[in-house]
């Protein structure tokens, strides 16, 4: 997501400065949608003279959407935050606050945090005097806002509300500038990209069509480019058009190819992947393959140090709010921020606690069977009660910790959680769970484990499964994939493993499974 959220800080600046910063800023922005290599060396040289806090503020910030651009989860927490002078942080202004509290949750949504991200956005936008702020940079920061939601709200697959909230986004850009144009852009395609979704695919190509033109007829913005025809490539797969997919992918990626846009390449490896996969094309599938496998390895490795940075930032975040909750005499936007903050802590120290207790993370299955497979079903059951029944009697003082509303709370939040498919990250694990749900982990294993019938693995693998059973059932692209990319694209570790895990929810391997569908398919 981090890929598209970067076009803030020109319209901010021009609200608060004089033409001569206007015309070096509105370069700067430039540059990040056509080199962000550039962008970074052209934006620091503003930031070395600087005095302004506002204007520094919103400098780092640029400086860390380019980063985040390349896939430098790291430096791009680290630079956005730096902080100035005790003395100087009392006078900020409340831009400067609220504009902290947006790069919080631009930076939660980059690490795949987003309902942190969401409750931060949902505590800003309770201010309702900011909602009607006539200050062009507020209303800027404030058209962000509403795009993060949206993209938020597309995670969990609530597409009418994502649509409501680009609507709004764009109500807030009622200034006439480029940055303002190229955000409403954004939001065009992240419209066409959420209506496609919703099975409206034929609205979303005529948006795609129309802001494809604008952009192609407005400048050298490849970044964007690139965005618009990854989009179109999806329309075309989704009506299983692969050649016409993999003609926009290619002419998408071309205008990015020699640019360092690591964050949006991987996504068009991985369609390109797809895309070869579907034409039986194992030369390329392999080649393609590899280039996604060996990225992905390298931003997720960043992206898990820019967890580390997470803590620091909240001590930051912590120290530049109380005195705006002082001011600010909404109590729930106190409470969701005291939550968060604990929460978060809590989370992290937990994630690197799991890290080192052991590389395996594919525990024993612990799973129940369908209706088709009562006995299978019965026979993990009996397998596996006894320890659980054991652990009840051993820890009679570990029980009712959760109470029957806050149990009632967690399913709720566990029930969004599985809609957006985060379960099929390789790396899932109850700390990262709890981190983007913002749920205590004992709290998260009692619940899972008193109401799935099962432990953390067992309750993430037959999400995993449930999955790809459906996309088998329903796209007939899944039906030519091999196994092995099944198991990668699900979150298994191995052949073997997903296998295993397959067959003992279905009651038959994943190949019986897709020959079953194939056979029904042709009677």
């Amino acid at each position: 997501m981090v890929l598209f959220l970067i076009v803030l800080c020109p319209a901010i600046i021009r609200g608060q400065s004089g033409p001569d910063f206007n015309i070096l800023t509105d370069r700067a922005f430039q540059k990040l949608y056509q080199n962000p290599e550039d962008c970074i060396r052209y934006s620091q040289s503003l930031l070395i003279s600087e005095k302004n806090i506002e204007h520094k503020t919103i400098l780092r910030k640029t400086i860390s959407w380019a980063y985040a651009m390349q896939g430098n989860y790291v430096q791009a927490v680290n630079t956005s935050n730096q902080k100035e002078d005790d003395s100087q942080e009392v006078k900020q202004s409340r831009f400067v606050r609220v504009f902290g509290n947006f790069n919080l949750a631009d930076q939660y949504q980059n690490l795949g945090l987003y309902e942190q991200s969401r409750n931060i956005i949902a505590g800003i936008l309770a201010d309702q005097d900011l909602l009607t702020s006539k200050n062009l940079k507020e209303r800027m920061t404030l058209s962000k806002l509403y795009q993060l939601q949206a993209i938020n709200d597309g995670v969990s697959k609530k597409y009418g509300e994502a649509l409501k909230n680009f609507d709004i986004s764009d109500q807030y850009l009622d200034y006439d500038n480029e940055e303002n144009k190229i955000t409403r852009q954004e939001n065009t395609i992240f419209r066409a990209l959420y209506l496609m979704r919703a099975n409206r695919r034929e609205e979303s190509k005529k948006l795609l069509d129309e802001v494809i033109h604008e952009i192609e007829n407005q400048g050298d913005y490849a970044f964007l480019a690139a965005f618009a025809y990854e989009a179109l490539s999806q329309y075309y797969f989704s009506k299983e058009d692969y050649h016409t997919a993999i003609h926009y992918l290619e002419k998408g990626f071309s205008r990015i190819e020699d640019l360092p846009y690591n964050d949006l390449k991987l996504i068009f490896y991985e369609l390109f992947t797809e895309n070869y996969l579907a034409l039986n094309n194992g030369e390329k599938y392999s080649y393609y393959n590899n280039l996604y496998s060996d990225l992905k390895n390298k931003l997720d490795s960043n992206r898990k140090e820019g967890i580390q940075y997470i803590v620091k930032l909240l001590e930051i975040y912590h120290k530049k709010n109380i005195e705006y909750q002082k001011q600010n005499k909404s109590i729930q936007v106190k409470i969701i921020i005291s939550i968060t903050l604990f929460l978060i802590l809590g989370t992290i120290v937990g994630f690197y606690y799991e890290q080192r207790r052991g590389k395996d993370l594919r525990k024993q299955l612990v799973f129940f069977e369908g209706q088709r497979k009562r006995e299978i079903s019965a026979s993990i059951s009996i397998a596996h009660e006894e320890p659980l029944i054991k652990v009840n009697k051993t820890s009679e003082k570990d029980q009712a910790k959760v109470s029957k509303e806050k149990e009632t709370e967690i399913l709720e939040k566990l029930k969004e959680w599985e809609l957006t498919d985060n379960y099929l990250n390789k790396n899932m694990s109850i700390s990262i769970l709890s981190a983007e749900t913002g749920i205590n982990t004992k709290y998260l294993s009692e619940v899972i484990n008193n109401n799935k019938g099962k432990n953390f693995n067992g309750y993430i693998n037959e999400l995993r499964i449930n999955h790809i059973a459906s996309l088998l059932r329903t796209d007939p692209a899944y039906l030519n994939y091999k196994v092995s990319y099944l198991a990668e694209y699900t979150g298994f570790s191995s052949h073997g493993a997903f296998t295993n895990v397959f067959k003992s929810i279905t009651g038959m391997s994943p190949n019986h499974y897709i020959q079953e569908i194939i056979k029904n398919k042709k009677s």
